[in-house]
Order: structure tokens, then C-alpha cells, then sequence
């Protein structure tokens, strides 16, 4: 197998869509375009799009009385057609040399970053209520990076060979894992959507994708630029459906080799544990590779700048609605620089408008559906109706015509406090002031007030309290930011996952994630084999 240079990765430049320029009116055009269409979504199962005159309405989140797509859903039959499309070209894609499969998705990075990037944008701002910069970094720049880092990710695996001893020839043969790979995808990310079947295809995988029901629409289009850059069929197979059913009929199936998730930590978890019951089943062991959001948290010290720390809230907070997985959610600010900090926060916050993602000066537009929206509503009237709490800013909600909820900041003295503990997933940001003297106390109640351990950040200009800092809170985060938001993870620069209750901590973006959809062969060839048994210790 020759071993090819893949060109040298550069990170996708992100545009800015200032008013006016050729970038922002391309984009507004598209968007227009396609939110004046109904399209149909099928599955598609071993290249075929197929229909079930059984579908769903799809809405974007900001407007959800406007029709943009009708998704057909599958079930049973067409999750075991999925599987058999899967293994049928499982051999042939492996076979294929690794070049040529990298070669496929790096075309697609180059549709993506060209004729593709308003489309996929469009997308996801339509279906998952993004405005165009939050969809341009992730449906555009950082799948693209994916795509590109992924590619040269590979070629460093492939070349990684074991030393050779004296009279034999040592080699390290990766193959992709016998079976298949099921990939679970979440509504917040189109580009984690594209990762999560892409890489291990990329190792000769095949995979049966199934994407969140509240992102079929940014999917859809996903799978279509998979196809037109030349993904074989059955390679990847996009199947819609209730998750409580696909979830079971795939996970019993014998072939089932890996898992690839994001997405909540009650599914992950019970999705673990019914491999669990059916382990006896399985040809081998499935390789289990999740990521599942976090409590994240901003930590300022005394000597934190407060502009600085009050624009790493709002933005960790409020971009995307706060429906990232590493979203800032709670934050431990000193009193010494409390009332400054907080006075910049809502200063800046009263500035920011919210609604759909037309209108391109909206900084916060709706979140997903009505069940995350209740599910904040409900944290938010806990608030206002608890004695150990003021909410500062926002508070307000309104579903008449999108889901739409106003960045809301609640101050706290209570550590335990509901909103401090668990995760909300949407424009809530709680507070805690602390004692500046205080600092060792409160970082151990960081560390311990959340199972969760993706990302976190400290805010502070003395670099002796930042290394205490960072010891203190090494096991709270699996992406670690000092003096910035606890977002934003670029691939090949921070790869990104978490531990605890936030994952496996793979590292989406990096080797180690490749790493987990290939199976080593060790090969020792010796050249002039003994012929007598006896060693010289027999005398």
C-alpha cells in the first residue's frame, strides 16, 4: 500500500457576512430560495432515496407554522435494509485503497468550501434556527476542516509501522472494524453530523446514520453532497425514524461493530446498556464512542479583567441559544469585580436582538422545538419563583409564532441552586458571587457540583493563581480554555470531548477519534525460519 501525501490542512478561513458584501447577499438569496420550497427527504438505503408516504412535517424553529420539507420516517424493515446495505458494501469499500477513500471526502470539503457552503449554510439556519455566522463556523468551516484534518489524520495512522528485529520483517496493517458502525447525530451541529459517519468511513467503514428528527433538513442536504462527491452506495445509509425504535432493531443486530454518538446522556447511557444485554450476541466487541454534553462553567479570579469576563458569558452563554454541549451555563464570578462585571454583561445583552434568522443583525434566534422549549420555560418559572434567586436579565418567553426565549441570567447564593446543577440546554446563564478569599473552597464546589466534564474556562491575569487554577479543575473539563469563552473548539487545534458523564472523551478532530474506527493486524514475516527446536540453554 503506497502511502500518499494528502495536501497540508489549512483551516477553512470564516467569513464574516458583513452587510452588504457578496458573501451575505449570495447567502440571503439562497435562503430565500429555499425557504419558498417543499422538498422531500427520503432515506437513503444503499443509494436508493426511497419514500414511505409516512411523513412528518418539517418547520424551522423560528416559523414553525411555515412547511419546508416533509420527511419520510422508516421502521423496522427499513432499519434491517440499512444494515444489509451496510455489510453488502462493506467489502468493497474496504478493499478500497485508503487514498482513494480519503480522496472522496476531501472533494467534499472543496464542494463544501465552494458551490456547496450557501446551501449547507441556508440549511442549517433554516432547519436549526442558526444565524449565518454560528452556521457558517459549523456547517461550513468546521466540517470542511473535519473532512481535510481527517484525511491527513489517516495518513499519519497508515504510516505508523513497528520496528523490525534481525532476520524478520515486522508490519502494522489497519483494518476498518468487521460489521458496521452506527452513527447517532445531534440537531446542534450539522458538521458533527457530517463527523460522526464520515471518519469512520474515511477508516473503510460502512455506516448506518441516523440523524436527530429535529435536523433531517440540514441531513438531507449532507447526504447529497456525500453522494455528489462520489461516496459509492451503501456506504453511508441515512435512515429516519422514532429513535425508540431504530435505536433497539439496531443494536441486536450481530454485525454491529461500533457506535458513534452525541446526543443526551440518558440515550448514551441506554443505549450502553443494551449493548451490554445483548454482548453475547455480537461477532466482537462494539467499539462505544459518545459525546454527551456537560454543565459547563467560566470561573473568574479577583484579577480577572471584567470586560473581558463579561464577554465571555454572554458569548459562552447566548451564542446558538445556549444549545452547545459546551456552552457556559453557570459561572463563579469574585465580589470584588461582581457589580462591574455585571453591569458590562447587561449593558451588552440589552443591545442584542432575537428572532429569525432572516433578518441577519439577530444575534439570538429560537431554539430547536417545543419540547426544548417547555423544558427551559420550566427551569425559567423555577426561577422566578424560588427565594434563593434573582434573575437580572430576561426571563421572558414566547412561542406564538418561533420558540423563542430571551438570554436570561439568574444571580444565585446558593451553590445547589437547580439551575447551577443541571443541564438546561438554552439561553440560561447562572451566577454565583464568592468570597474573594474564598478562591480554594469554591473551586472545589466547581469541580464537584456536576457530573458532567466538558468544558470549563478560568478568567485571571496572575499566572501563579492560573496553574492553581487549572490543577484545581483538571479533572472538570476535557476541553480547557484560559481567558476565553469555554467554546469554539477548532479542529486540529483543539480537539474536542469530555469525561465523566460527558462522554468518552475520544476527541472529535483528531487521531485518537480515527483510531477508534480501525483494528490493528500485527505481521511478523520471518525470512529464514528455524528449523531444529532446540535452543542453546538445552546444552
Amino acid at each position: 500500500m503506497t502511502i500518499y501525501q494528502t495536501p497540508e490542512p489549512q483551516n477553512e478561513r470564516v467569513r464574516d457576512y458583513v452587510p452588504g458584501s457578496p458573501e451575505t447577499l449570495s447567502l440571503k438569496a439562497r435562503l430565500e430560495e429555499m425557504q419558498s420550497e417543499v422538498i422531500q427527504i427520503p432515506l437513503v438505503i444503499g443509494g436508493e432515496h426511497m419514500t414511505t408516504g409516512k411523513t412528518i412535517d418539517v418547520t424551522p424553529p423560528h416559523n414553525h407554522s411555515h412547511v419546508v420539507a416533509q420527511c419520510h420516517q422508516g421502521d423496522v424493515t427499513h432499519v434491517d435494509a440499512a444494515i444489509a446495505a451496510a455489510m453488502e458494501a462493506a467489502p468493497a469499500w474496504a478493499a478500497t485503497p485508503w487514498e482513494q477513500r480519503a480522496a472522496v471526502f476531501l472533494k467534499a470539503a472543496d464542494l463544501l468550501a465552494g458551490p456547496w457552503r450557501d446551501t449547507l449554510n441556508a440549511a442549517t439556519m433554516i432547519g436549526q434556527s442558526k444565524n449565518c455566522y454560528q452556521a457558517e463556523i459549523d456547517s461550513a468551516c468546521e466540517l470542511i476542516d473535519f473532512f481535510r484534518f481527517n484525511a491527513r489524520y489517516a495518513q499519519e495512522i497508515y504510516e505508523e509501522q513497528p520496528k523490525s528485529g534481525p532476520g524478520c520483517w515486522n508490519r502494522l496493517e489497519q483494518r476498518p472494524l468487521e460489521g458496521f458502525v452506527f452513527a447517532v447525530t445531534p440537531f446542534n451541529f450539522t458538521a458533527i453530523a457530517g463527523n460522526l459517519s464520515a471518519a469512520p468511513a474515511l477508516m473503510g467503514n460502512t455506516i448506518v446514520w441516523k440523524p436527530a428528527s429535529s435536523a433531517t433538513y440540514s441531513a438531507y442536504y449532507l447526504m447529497k453532497l456525500f453522494e455528489e462527491a462520489g461516496l459509492p452506495k451503501g456506504v453511508i445509509n441515512m435512515i429516519h425514524g422514532r429513535g425508540s425504535e431504530v435505536g433497539p432493531a439496531v443494536l441486536k443486530s450481530p454485525h454491529l461493530a461500533g457506535v458513534h454518538f452525541t446526543g443526551s446522556t440518558a440515550v448514551f447511557q441506554g443505549m450502553w446498556r443494551e449493548i451490554g444485554n445483548n454482548i453475547e450476541r455480537y461477532k466482537s466487541y462494539p467499539r462505544i464512542c459518545g459525546e454527551t454534553g456537560g454543565k459547563d462553567f467560566v470561573f473568574a479570579h479577583p484579577s480577572a479583567d471584567e470586560r473581558v469576563l463579561a464577554t465571555a458569558l454572554l458569548r459562552g452563554s447566548f451564542e446558538y441559544q445556549g444549545q452547545k454541549c459546551s456552552a457556559a451555563s453557570r459561572a463563579y464570578v469574585p465580589r470584588s469585580i461582581l457589580d462591574e462585571t455585571l453591569r458590562i454583561l447587561l449593558e451588552d445583552l440589552n443591545t442584542i436582538k432575537v428572532g429569525a434568522v432572516d433578518d441577519f443583525s439577530n444575534y439570538v434566534n429560537a431554539v430547536i422545538d417545543k419540547s426544548a422549549f417547555n423544558t427551559i420555560k420550566e427551569y425559567i418559572d423555577f426561577a422566578k419563583g424560588a427565594d434563593d434567586c434573582r434573575i437580572i436579565c430576561g426571563g421572558e418567553y414566547d412561542d406564538a409564532s418561533g420558540y423563542f426565549v430571551q438570554p436570561t441570567v439568574i444571580v444565585t447564593e446558593n451553590p445547589q441552586f437547580k439551575t447551577m446543577c443541571e443541564e438546561i440546554f438554552g439561553p440560561v446563564l447562572t451566577i454565583l458571587p464568592y468570597d474573594d478569599d474564598k478562591l480554594e473552597e469554591t473551586l472545589a464546589i466547581c469541580d464537584q457540583t456536576s457530573p458532567y466534564a466538558l468544558t470549563g474556562a478560568i478568567l485571571c491575569r496572575d499566572r501563579q493563581e492560573i496553574v492553581k487554577m487549572a490543577d484545581a479543575l483538571k479533572n472538570a473539563a476535557g476541553n480547557f480554555y484560559i481567558n476565553d469563552k469555554p467554546t469554539g473548539a477548532v479542529v486540529g487545534q483543539q480537539p474536542f470531548g469530555g469525561a465523566r458523564a460527558s462522554g468518552t472523551n475520544d476527541k472529535a478532530g483528531s487521531k485518537l477519534n480515527l483510531l477508534r474506527w480501525c483494528s490493528p493486524r500485527t505481521i511478523k514475516e520471518t525470512f529464514v525460519p528455524a528449523q531444529d527446536y532446540r535452543y542453546p540453554f538445552l546444552g
